[in-house]
């Protein structure tokens, strides 16, 4: 059983919070947070900086000096640490989690909700004094009672079961609901998703539709997980996962953890103080983020490959938290495997990320324009790969039981945007 320590609820409020990194071994202090007058002010500890290891090179200075956020795009807080909030069904989770402990909307603050979220989000940071609660769940995990309940808290119908959806799933981003499980690959087994997994068990993330979602939204995520293999961008380990009324659900390795071993983890939102819903970022910006925390051509390579897979699968919901950074131990960063990548659409009929400072429809002109001006060799050769991928899609499709209708949807769409 999960057991959560008790803390008092009038203790909730938070005006203070200390950061600290974990990877392996201990905690290691990094530094404090405190909210006056309600602006956030972030200090390093001397101890850290002795490490030499910035958690946010491009928008966080690297040395003692008390450093004050902005109140735009992150609501007062840095970027870096706002990479630990949720958004979408997360954030709907962690304000009602909230709420049980007293607080009004209105009262709650940005370190409220990072000390809720305490050691349980992603990458390597850690939030204390944590906001507990004492709370036993049972091991086990039952899919389709999981989306049952996932609907009743949509809905508004139910709060029973917001601590539990929290420990599963409350500092996931995007906007569909997900859980963070443990997952037994040799006997396909689901457990709640603990900090430190039992032998046999890998941290994965399970992805529930949403209500707007078509009815195999997981199938067509699996398939274009295959695709893009198959295009040679790299992709953590990805699975169709069967619950015991046949409901599929898509589930992915989570990349934030080796073992039960952590990594920093940091979004290009987060790295650049993009807002992702009213996103200014282009694609040539990915590839300059890619170059300067990597000094690496490949990297620039990487993400002109992704770009040109997002171009022509028609994933325009390809925003700037979409694409994240991995820092390990020794400080060296890293491009995070692809993820979120299914056939999607956005309200304005446009790509999220800019590619050479076209949003609609942009092509084969817009891709070798990025690869002129970032010195990225054989960009044609990219394009043929991906294309070839993407080839083979009512195949792959069908394979992971895509329905036809979407099957000859998107085919059509592919056709279109072929040049």
């Amino acid at each position: 059983m999960v057991k959560k320590s008790n803390q008092n609820k009038r203790n909730v409020r938070r005006k203070q919070i200390n950061v600290s990194i974990q990877f392996s071994g201990d905690e290691i202090e990094v530094g404090k947070l405190i909210l006056d007058n309600r602006l956030v002010h972030f200090k390093y500890n001397d101890e850290f900086l002795v490490l030499g290891m910035n958690l946010s090179p491009i928008k966080l200075q690297f040395d003692n000096s008390i450093q004050i956020a902005d109140s735009d795009p992150f609501h007062g807080i840095f970027g870096v640490f706002d990479d630990s909030l949720p958004d979408g069904w997360g954030m709907l989770l962690l304000n009602r989690a909230l709420e049980k402990q007293g607080l009004s909307l209105n009262d709650i603050n940005i370190l409220d909700q990072l000390a809720y979220i305490g050691d349980s989000g992603k990458g390597a940071l850690i939030y204390n004094p944590a906001i507990n609660n004492e709370e036993n769940f049972s091991d086990k995990i039952d899919i389709d009672r999981l989306k049952t309940v996932m609907d009743e808290v949509y809905k508004g119908t139910s709060t029973e079961v917001i601590e539990e959806l929290m420990h599963l799933g409350g500092s996931s981003g995007g906007a569909r609901p997900k859980a963070n499980v443990g997952y037994n690959p040799k006997t396909n087994e689901l457990i709640h998703g603990y900090n430190i997994l039992p032998e046999g068990f890998e941290h994965w993330i399970i992805k529930f539709p949403s209500s707007e979602d078509p009815i195999d939204i997981a199938n067509i995520e699996y398939a274009y997980y295959k695709m893009a293999l198959a295009a040679n961008i790299e992709m953590s380990e990805c699975k169709l996962l069967e619950s015991a009324s046949g409901q599929q659900i898509f589930g992915t390795k989570r990349f934030d953890r080796i073992g039960n071993n952590r990594i920093h983890m940091h979004s290009m939102a987060g790295l650049t103080n993009d807002n992702f819903r009213r996103s200014s970022i282009d694609y040539g910006h990915i590839i300059d983020t890619a170059y300067r925390l990597e000094q690496s051509a490949t990297a620039r390579r990487k993400v002109l490959r992704l770009a040109a897979f997002n171009i022509y699968s028609h994933n325009r919901d390809d925003h700037s938290k979409n694409f994240s950074w991995l820092m390990n131990d020794s400080g060296i960063w890293s491009l995070a495997p692809a993820y979120d990548l299914t056939y999607s659409s956005t309200s304005i009929d446009e790509h999220s990320t800019r590619v050479a400072g076209v949003g609609a429809n942009p092509g084969r002109v817009n891709i070798l324009t990025l690869a002129e001006e970032f010195s990225i060799s054989k960009p044609s050769e990219i394009i043929e790969e991906v294309q070839e991928s993407l080839s083979h899609w009512p195949v792959i499709a069908k394979e992971c039981g895509v329905s036809s209708d979407s099957i000859n949807r998107i085919q059509k769409k592919f056709e279109q945007l072929r040049d």
